[in-house]
């Protein structure tokens, strides 16, 4: 019963979310009260079966022997060491919600009787997103607060036109716990104080500059959408660097919170990880190439008229090399029987082998921010997640989560403002997000949770004076503002907005 109860609370909350604006304010009200009673009702549920749950938990969690576990987070991967393992894995599959509702009222308890969730890797599946990124939070925040009592927050004056070169030079120098301190950026010569706006920017600048083709660092796949390392980076004399580079900076961008547009093929999510890569992993790489591979495991050879050595060919600036898959393998002919190992090999050559050296640069900068243990709670969509956030930009959401000063939404200016936004192409709600808070990526769970200089802080609509046609409109990154004057007609509101966008997208001039 307690678990229809929390669906049924779930479920509505869903319902909320994906109804229709035509909704009127009475019926939301009415279903808002609903699901505060509802919502009560069940907080005295989980009240009374927390108790009963975290003694299981202790009980049947507990080692048979002595784990010994240098790092923050012990890992149990034998079921059969723990006094009731199995029984505790069925457990968690009948109360999957249960127990992500328990976690959500008492979050704290991922450190304590409910820790298994984390420790033992067969129950982390089990944990929501949201449960398993607050816990993530928490962590990096004791470290965060750490390092800022040791070596106070990390100061970085920038050039806008050398943004890579001149972090890289200013970080390279810092060990990692200095790197966990809090960030300050000053972009040289331009006003503006960072409380959270000039971050989200720094961050956005090197999301773009790490896929840079003249660091040769990354290619792209075939839909241009995401990247893996680069097999043939080391033309750039210094590739390594690089990469450890980024990884910091991926981990850095992570562990304070801060969303990168910054899209990696699904082979490197579970490289960080510490997931080995399969071979359909190749599909979103190379999708012609994964066709083939396909076609070798569903077919016989013989009648698709194929004959292959266990190698592989590799192109390098124009010249075509032989690479052997197992020792001598260019002599070995694959055959029915090994045609299943054949296409693992060359799948880990092409998203393991070949970029090794890289993979280790970029995960050694990884880690020195992000520990392994406590991203491994993630699967490799979830990690994605973590660190680029949600990819559409949703209008309806923005409007939802907007507040007003100065303005009403009922106001004929706001009327117009919402049209043209609706109106807007992809790239310009990108473009008026990054205007408007510095990042042109939504929050994981949605305006809602948009941060600014105080935490959590919704996007605002304040009212200024001058309605001259020439006047124009400004931001205030740290604080998800716009500043919007009171524009005659539609039509110019459009033009100011759009101008706003285009000629503010390239300096911090307004905050």
């Amino acid at each position: 019963h307690a678990v229809s109860v929390l669906e049924g609370v779930s479920n509505e909350s869903e319902e909320k979310e994906l109804g229709s604006n035509e909704k009127s304010n009475k019926q939301v009200h009415g279903a808002t009260e609903t699901g505060k009673k509802l919502q009560n009702s069940v907080a005295g549920l989980l009240s009374r079966f927390l108790p009963t749950i975290e003694a299981f938990f202790v009980v049947n969690a507990s080692a048979t022997d002595a784990v010994d576990s240098s790092s923050g987070v012990e890992e149990h991967n034998d079921l059969q060491r723990l006094v009731g393992g199995q029984q505790l894995i069925d457990f968690v599959v009948a109360n999957k919600v249960l127990i992500n509702a328990i976690l959500r009222s008492s979050p704290s308890l991922l450190d304590k009787g409910l820790r298994a969730m984390v420790r033992i890797p067969r129950c982390r599946p089990f944990l929501d997103f949201d449960v398993k990124r607050q816990w993530f939070r928490s962590q990096v925040r004791r470290l965060r607060q750490h390092a800022n009592r040791r070596h106070g927050s990390l100061r970085l004056n920038i050039r806008r036109q050398v943004v890579f070169e001149d972090a890289f030079n200013a970080l390279m120098m810092r060990d990692a716990d200095e790197m966990r301190g809090r960030l300050h950026i000053t972009f040289d010569r331009e006003e503006g104080v960072d409380a959270g706006g000039l971050s989200r920017e720094f961050f956005a600048i090197l999301a773009k500059e790490m896929f840079n083709p003249n660091y040769a660092l990354f290619t792209s796949t075939e839909d241009g959408c995401t990247f893996q390392p680069n097999p043939h980076s080391s033309i750039n004399q210094n590739h390594l660097t690089y990469f450890k580079f980024v990884g910091r900076i991926v981990g850095k961008a992570v562990a304070d919170g801060f969303l990168l547009d910054a899209h990696f093929t699904r082979s490197l999510y579970k490289h960080m990880l510490g997931m080995k890569p399969t071979y359909h992993d190749m599909q979103a790489i190379d999708p012609d190439y994964y066709k083939n591979l396909k076609m070798i495991l569903e077919y016989n050879l013989e009648d698709i008229g194929l004959e292959l050595t266990f190698s592989t060919e590799v192109h390098s600036f124009g010249k075509i090399s032989t690479i052997d898959l197992i020792p001598n393998g260019r002599n070995i002919k694959v055959t029915e029987d090994t045609k299943e190992k054949y296409v693992s090999l060359v799948c880990q050559h092409r998203m393991t082998d070949a970029i090794k050296e890289q993979i280790k640069a970029y995960l050694d900068g990884f880690y020195e921010l992000v520990k392994p243990d406590l991203i491994s709670i993630f699967t490799a969509k979830e990690l994605e997640l973590l660190i680029s956030g949600m990819p559409d930009i949703d209008i309806h959401d923005l409007k939802k989560n907007t507040d007003y000063q100065g303005y009403r939404a009922s106001d004929k200016q706001m009327g117009w403002f919402w049209n043209i936004m609706f109106s807007l192409s992809k790239s310009e709600k990108a473009a008026f997000l990054q205007f408007t808070t510095g990042s042109s990526k939504v929050p994981l769970n949605g305006f809602a949770e948009l941060q600014g200089m105080r935490g959590i802080q919704k996007f605002s609509i304040h009212k200024v004076g001058g309605g001259a046609e020439g006047a124009l409109m400004s931001a205030h990154t740290c604080f998800n503002s716009l500043d919007l004057p009171v524009y005659p007609t539609e039509e110019i509101m459009r033009e100011k907005l759009l101008m706003a966008i285009k000629e503010g997208a390239g300096g911090f001039l307004f905050s």
